[in-house]
């Protein structure tokens, strides 16, 4: 067992730690009556004159169309708020904080686009859709300078339908925009207003600024973070990620044509160091302002020896179809390269000369050696904290501390184990558990396993996430 203390190791980065802060909100309704009112007049609706066709304008059309392309989330955090008497030995109860947001569906599998700042330091994701359904989601993939991540359902059967996007290159001030979102936890608000500017920077503190953002006039409220904002043609044309704290009708949104290279970024990591090859462009044309969009994917750069150099793909090409799927973005040729093997074929088409090519594309990556464990040990780490773990190197945690020699990739949570109760989250490292680091399944298996554990309790621990250092205590272990 290595006699390095975790502690001694922390203290220094532990006294930088930011501590997420809540938001809590009240809504509130009054009425005034008039000291003289006047008899309201009453209309039978018989009588009303109703211009044929304007109850079901746009936004109720758009809204039809589209609903089953949002989902609803609802997240738990834990926060350890710094006790009164910093002397004091006696550990701070963490306290559970539930947050909400939007998210878009990017694929019938259950891949979902949303804010990084809905997501961060959660330990559990509940997501419902239109139809009220409700799934548990895991985190996928983070990007946390686009304010995007990935997150992932297990559905029963295939989502009904994939958001469609637009493209934010086009838009104009003072056009319609619609937002959709889960405003204030009120699931699948729907508003309505104008793009109000486009290009706006917008600083919200010392560590968080976004450039290029559409300003709109559509109500956006906490909760909407993630949701689609659309034209009126039912075209994503923004991600609603920030408002004005303090004003009226003064929201932002990320612009979809910048939105749809990060997540695709998003998808092409879970390949898993699976590699096609492929440099792509995404193009845009509208023949007329009236007109949808047409999107086209056009391959800029083959990479030698890679599978798509080998497949045929040559520079100039436009890609179709990826397996049984149509690609007119970067982001479907990410999910037709979805959830595939190592050394599996996938059919591709493109367009080259104005022919269509059918070709056949190999994937090739290098495998990461397993790492064996021996299986008492990872037992016993799942069974008393319900974590499944695996050795990393001092690079995987050097961002978090240069000091550290290591730690402990987490590579599963059991849902409504202590250790997800606790905040600690899939993909996490593990880095000490009460005053010891955590370099290997043993030294786990020696703090569990001590004479004096029950003097442990809560136990503390240590973790690098998203290059920061973070601690909890779990509350109880059997």
């Amino acid at each position: 067992m290595r006699s390095a203390s975790i502690i001694s190791l922390l203290q220094a980065a532990h006294r930088r730690l930011i501590v997420p802060a809540g938001l809590a909100a009240a809504v509130g309704l009054a009425t005034l009556t008039p000291a003289f009112q006047a008899p309201v007049a009453h209309l039978a609706a018989a009588d009303r004159e109703v211009t044929p066709g304007k109850r079901k304008d746009q936004v109720v059309d758009v809204y039809e169309r589209v609903k089953a392309g949002v989902v609803n989330i609802h997240s738990e955090r834990t926060v350890t708020t710094p006790a009164d008497d910093p002397f004091s030995r006696t550990p701070v109860q963490p306290q559970r904080v539930n947050g909400m947001g939007t998210g878009i569906v990017l694929d019938p599998r259950g891949y979902i686009l949303t804010n990084f700042h809905v997501v961060d330091d959660v330990h559990s994701l509940r997501i419902r859709l239109h139809d009220g359904t409700n799934y548990t989601a895991r985190i996928l993939s983070l990007d946390k300078e686009a304010d995007l991540a990935l997150i992932k359902i297990e559905p029963t059967r295939p989502l009904p339908f994939v958001m469609p996007f637009g493209t934010s290159s086009d838009l104009m001030v003072g056009e319609s925009v619609i937002a959709i979102g889960n405003a204030y936890g009120y699931e699948h608000s729907v508003t309505d207003g104008r793009v109000s500017f486009k290009g706006r920077d917008v600083t919200l503190n010392k560590e968080m600024g976004y450039k290029g953002l559409i300003q709109t006039s559509a109500p956006i409220n906490p909760g909407n973070s993630g949701g689609p904002l659309l034209n009126i043609m039912g075209e994503v044309v923004g991600v609603n990620v920030a408002i004005r704290a303090g004003a009226q009708n003064i929201g932002f949104a990320l612009p979809a044509d910048y939105v749809i290279g990060r997540a695709a970024d998003l998808l092409g990591r879970r390949r898993g160091g699976l590699r096609h090859g492929l440099l792509v462009r995404d193009t845009v044309i509208r023949e007329a302002v009236e007109s949808p969009i047409r999107r086209a994917l056009v391959v800029e750069g083959v990479e030698p020896n890679s599978p798509a150099a080998a497949a045929g793909v040559k520079v100039g090409d436009v890609i179709e179809q990826v397996d049984d799927l149509s690609v007119v973005s970067s982001i479907d040729l990410e999910r037709g390269f979805l959830e595939k093997p190592l050394g599996a074929k996938v059919p591709i088409k493109v367009t080259r000369d104005k022919l269509s090519v059918a070709l056949d594309l190999n994937f090739q990556g290098v495998a990461a050696k397993p790492v064996v464990v021996a299986a008492s040990a990872t037992d016993l780490a799942w069974k008393k904290l319900g974590v499944k773990l695996q050795p990393v190197a001092a690079d995987a945690v050097a961002k978090a501390n240069p000091q550290l020699h290591g730690g402990l990739l987490v590579t599963d949570v059991a849902v409504g184990s202590i250790a997800a109760a606790s905040g600690i989250q899939k993909g996490d490292i593990l880095v000490g558990l009460h005053t010891w680091e955590t370099l290997n399944i043993d030294n786990v298996t020696f703090v569990l396993n001590h004479k004096d554990f029950a003097s442990f309790q809560p136990l503390k621990f240590y973790l690098a996430r998203d290059g920061k250092l973070r601690d909890g205590w779990i509350a109880s272990t059997p």
